[in-house]
C-alpha cells in the first residue's frame, strides 16, 4: 500500500528583501560566530567516581567503627579486672586486719600480731591502715608516721567499701574501710587500708598503651588487607578491560577470557552488545550491497540509452527510475525497522492499529466487507508504525485480490506462546508452489492490477526483524488466501 509522507522539516524562513529598511535590519539573524565579551567559563568535567576507592571508604569506615568499640570495650574490660585484683588486695589485707586486731584491758584496739607486709612498718611506704572507732584515738599503721587517714563522713559500712581519695597531696589513694563491733566491745570500729594508686595507674597507662598501639598495627593490617582484597577483587574488571582493547587492537570480536562467575553476565552483555551491533552492521553492508546491485541494472540501462541517443529515452528513464523508487522503498523501509527495533522496548497495540488500518482501506475499497474480531488486548512486542505498515500491506492485498470479502482475526490462537493474526480473502488464492516465490522482491501473479510486488516482501523483512514469522495458506471459511502473521507478545 503508498503512503504518503509529510515532511516534518520546519519551513525556512524567506530572508527580507533588500531595501526593507529597518525592518531588514531588525528581522536579521546574527552571525553565528558572533563575539563574546567578558570570559568564557568552561564547565570543569565531572569528577570521576572510583569503584576502589568506594571499597577502600566503606572498609576504612567499619573497621575504624569496629576498632573504636571493640577498643572501648576491651579497654574497659582489663582496666575493670586490674581494679577488681587491685581492690581484693586491699580487702585481703583489711581481712587481715580485722582478724589480727583484739580490745585490751583499757578498751583500746591493739594488734595481737602483725601483718606480713613490711612496707607497713616503713614511714610513707605507699601502703596504709588505720583503726578509728568513736571516743577513741585512731590507731594507725607505722607508715602513716604523723599522718592519719580522713574517713568519708559518719556511716556504717557492714560491706567493704571502696573509693578513691586525694587527701594526700601527690600521692592518690584506693582506700577499703569497713565497719566491724569486736567482742567485748560496743564500739564501732572502722578499718581501713589505703594504697598509694601509682602502681594501679601506671599499669592501666600500660595497658592502655598497648592496646592503642595493637589496634593501630591492626587497623593498618586490616586496611592493607582491604587494599590487596580490592585489587584482586577488582582484576577481573582490568582482565575485561584488557580483553576490550585487545579487540580493538588485535582485531578479535569477543571476549573469551574464562572470568568468575560475577562478572561473567557482564562479558556476556558484552559479547551479546559485540553480536548485536555485528549484525547491524553486517545488514547494513548488505543492504548496501543489495541497493547497489539493484540500482546498477536500471541505470546501465539508462545510460546505453543514453549513449545510444534511443528515441524511447523517456519511456525509459521513467520506466527504470520506478524500478528504482521501488528498491529505494522497500530498502528503506528494512532499514528503519531496524532502527526502531534497536531502540528496545517496543509495545502496539494491535486492535487500535488494525481499526486504524480498516478505516483507510474501506475508503479506496468500499464495495469489500471487513470484518475484525479476536482479542482487543493483544499486545505485541513490534512498533506501531511498522505493525501498522504490516496490516496495511496485507488487508490492501486481501481488498485487492479477493472476491470481496476480507476477515480479520486477532490473536486467532489464544492457546500459542506468540500473537497470531489471521488475514483471510475469497479470492483465488495462491497455489503452494508459489508461496515461497511471492515473497521476493518485485514478485507477482496477478499483473493486471497495479502494484509494485515489493508488499510482502516488505512484510517479510520486517517480521523478520521483529523475532516473528509470516505464513500462506487456504482459508477454510473463505476458501481463498490465509496469511498467519505471527508476532511476539509484549512482556507485561
Amino acid at each position: 500500500m503508498d503512503l504518503d509522507t509529510a515532511s516534518t522539516i520546519p519551513p525556512t524562513n524567506r530572508a527580507p528583501e533588500a531595501g526593507s529598511g529597518e525592518a531588514a535590519a531588525v528581522g536579521a539573524i546574527p552571525p553565528a560566530c558572533a563575539p563574546v565579551e567578558g570570559p568564557v567559563t568552561v564547565a570543569a568535567p565531572p569528577a570521576r567516581r572510583s569503584l576502589a576507592r568506594r571499597m577502600m571508604a566503606i572498609a576504612a569506615l567499619w573497621i575504624g567503627v569496629l576498632l573504636l568499640g571493640g577498643g572501648f570495650a576491651l579497654d574497659r574490660t582489663l582496666v575493670r579486672l586490674v581494679e577488681t585484683n587491685f581492690d581484693e588486695q586491699l580487702e585481703y589485707v583489711q581481712t587481715a586486719l580485722i582478724t589480727s586486731a583484739e580490745i585490751d584491758n583499757f578498751g583500746d584496739v591493739q594488734l595481737y600480731r602483725s601483718l606480713g607486709d613490711q612496707r607497713f612498718l616503713e614511714p610513707n611506704s605507699g601502703v596504709y591502715w588505720q583503726i578509728s572507732g568513736k571516743g577513741h584515738d585512731p590507731f594507725p599503721s607505722r607508715s602513716l608516721w604523723d599522718r592519719s587517714l580522713t574517713i568519708e563522713g559518719d556511716h556504717i559500712d557492714n560491706a567493704p567499701h571502696f573509693y578513691d581519695s586525694h587527701q594526700f597531696e601527690g600521692e592518690p589513694l584506693r582506700i577499703v574501710e569497713r565497719t566491724v563491733i569486736l567482742p567485748d566491745s560496743d564500739t564501732r570500729w572502722t578499718f581501713a587500708v589505703a594504697s598509694a594508686r601509682g602502681e594501679l595507674d601506671y599499669q592501666i597507662t600500660r595497658i592502655r598503651s598497648i592496646l592503642v598501639w595493637s589496634f593501630a598495627a591492626l587497623g593498618l593490617g586490616l586496611m592493607t588487607l582491604a587494599m590487596l582484597q580490592s585489587w584482586y577483587g577488582l582484576s577481573p574488571l582490568r582482565r575485561v578491560r584488557n580483553a576490550i582493547q585487545a579487540m580493538r587492537n588485535e582485531g578479535t570480536n569477543r571476549i573469551t577470557e574464562p572470568l568468575p562467575l560475577e562478572v561473567e553476565p557482564l562479558v556476556e552483555e558484552i559479547n551479546a552488545l559485540l553480536a548485536h551491533t555485528e549484525q547491524q552492521a553486517e545488514e547494513a553492508r548488505m543492504h548496501a550491497g543489495n541497493l547497489a546491485h539493484a540500482l546498477k541494472t536500471p541505470l546501465t540501462v539508462l545510460t546505453n540509452a543514453a549513449t545510444a541517443h534511443d528515441p524511447k529515452l523517456a519511456e525509459l528513464v521513467f520506466r527504470e527510475t520506478r524500478t528504482m523508487q521501488r528498491h529505494v522503498e522497500h530498502h528503506l523501509a528494512r532499514a528503519r525497522a531496524v532502527g526502531r527495533r534497536a531502540s528496545g522496548h517496543a509495545r502496539a497495540d494491535v486492535w487500535p492499529s488494525a481499526e486504524s488500518v480498516l478505516r483507510a482501506v474501506t475508503r479506496i475499497y468500499e464495495n469489500t466487507r471487513f470484518d475484525l474480531d479476536g482479542n482487543r488486548d493483544a499486545v505485541v512486542s513490534i512498533e506501531r508504525q511498522d505493525l501498522d505498515e504490516i496490516l496495511g500491506n496485507l488487508i490492501e492485498n486481501a481488498a485487492k485480490y479477493g472476491g470481496g470479502s476480507v476477515f480479520v482475526t486477532i490473536d486467532a490462537e489464544r492457546e500459542s506462546d506468540a500473537c497470531v493474526i489471521w488475514v483471510e480473502d475469497d479470492g483465488a488464492g495462491i497455489p503452494p508452489a508459489e508461496r515461497t516465490r511471492i515473497f521476493d522482491r518485485g514478485a507477482r501473479l496477478d499483473t493486471g492490477k497495479p502494484g509494485t510486488g515489493l508488499g510482502l516482501a516488505i512484510v517479510r523483512d520486517v517480521v523478520a526483524i521483529y523475532g516473528g514469522s509470516v505464513e500462506l495458506d487456504t482459508s477454510e471459511d473463505l476458501g481463498g488466501l490465509l496469511v498467519k502473521l505471527t508476532l511476539p507478545r509484549a512482556a507485561g
